[in-house]
């Protein structure tokens, strides 16, 4: 006998597609658009780590991708073919910028984005040329209606930790920077919108980037994990109580920290080798750097279990000795201006 099919009305079909615009909707406004970017061309600083920058580009896309987040490219024209041939053009855009490391001279904080003044040490030279590399992005940015604040405070993006709910941990490198008190400096950031509790922490290196993500990272809301120095318990110490004066009922939860700095393309950015804090945090996803060696399975277990959002590992040995890694590769936009951004890259020649 057969089943006699009932023709679908006119009323549920038009529910049915609300239903998946609904649904379509909300997934995207839940996506994270990650800005990744190639070295601009000729760039002899990059030259013998193409591949590797590439691979873990590449890598690192299909894993936001599989994820239901967005990824944009920013390529030079040396580079764009092989980009393109990986990822497909709707994900690699011919708009070189000056420096791989979009952290750092981009916005901070996703929610209400800031551009702080991209510090001389973020490059390692002069702060004429640190201003020239954030020129490129900001011009871009203008032209694509990128809504953001802008303020002539001294810091790295990587010295900006978030958890996109008020929280914010900064070294106190931006205090010498801008010579600030504790309470000057404080009182500064908290005048940015949604932002209400600052912790100022030590770095754990001195001289050098000295950049928060580096020692910690939001996995929650007012949810920490920080490397583990068993070697130097004092230092810990202070950093846990550095942490707890800054954001009230904090949770802090020690993750191993293999550090290793065998091998550093530049001794003045070091090794983020064995720095599982490098992570990059979005509203649902925490893309979670891992390094090939035995502690990469306890990191994940750890950070697992400090965090509701879902952990995906992103395989970063192909770049850690540069300095950096996943959060640091990666900028990150929201709402409006993910819009604004993706719709102006789409309408380029």
């Amino acid at each position: 006998m057969k089943t006699k099919l009932h023709p679908i009305s006119h009323k549920t079909s038009l529910i049915l597609l609300l239903v998946i615009s609904f649904l379509t909707m909300n997934k995207t406004a839940n996506a994270e658009l990650i800005i990744l970017s190639t070295p601009k061309e000729q760039d002899s600083y990059y030259r013998d780590v193409l591949d590797d920058i590439f691979n873990f580009h590449v890598n690192f896309a299909k894993q936001i991708r599989k994820q239901g987040d967005q990824v944009l490219i920013f390529s030079n024209s040396e580079l764009y073919d092989d980009y393109v041939a990986e990822l497909g053009e709707d994900n690699v855009v011919r708009a070189s910028m000056d420096d791989i490391w979009m952290r750092d001279f981009s916005l901070s904080n996703a929610t209400n984005p800031i551009m702080f003044r991209y510090t001389a040490a973020g490059q390692g030279r002069g702060q004429k040329d640190s201003d020239e590399v954030q020129e490129t992005l900001a011009t871009f940015m203008e032209d694509a209606g990128v809504s953001f604040k802008e303020t002539d405070f001294l810091n790295d993006g990587g010295n900006f930790v978030d958890d996109y709910a008020g929280n914010v941990v900064v070294s106190k490198k931006f205090l010498r920077d801008n010579n600030l008190s504790e309470e000057e400096g404080r009182k500064a950031i908290k005048n940015f919108p949604g932002i209400n509790n600052v912790a100022f922490i030590e770095s754990d290196e001195q001289g050098g980037l000295e950049h928060a993500d580096g020692v910690v990272s939001f996995v929650d809301t007012n949810t920490l994990i920080i490397n583990s120095y068993p070697e130097d318990f004092q230092y810990t110490q202070q950093l846990k109580q550095d942490l707890k004066r800054g954001l009230p009922g904090v949770k802090i939860h020690e993750i191993v920290t293999p550090y290793d700095d065998k091998r550093i393309h530049d001794a003045r950015f070091g090794s983020a080798c064995g720095l599982y804090v490098n992570a990059l945090v979005t509203l649902k996803h925490i893309y979670f750097p891992q390094f090939g060696i035995k502690e990469d399975q306890i990191a994940l277990e750890q950070v697992k279990a400090a965090t509701s959002r879902k952990v995906v590992p992103v395989k970063s040995s192909q770049v850690c000795h540069m300095g950096g890694g996943v959060r640091c590769m990666s900028w990150q936009l929201r709402g409006e201006n993910a819009k604004k951004l993706i719709n102006y890259v789409r309408n380029l020649d």
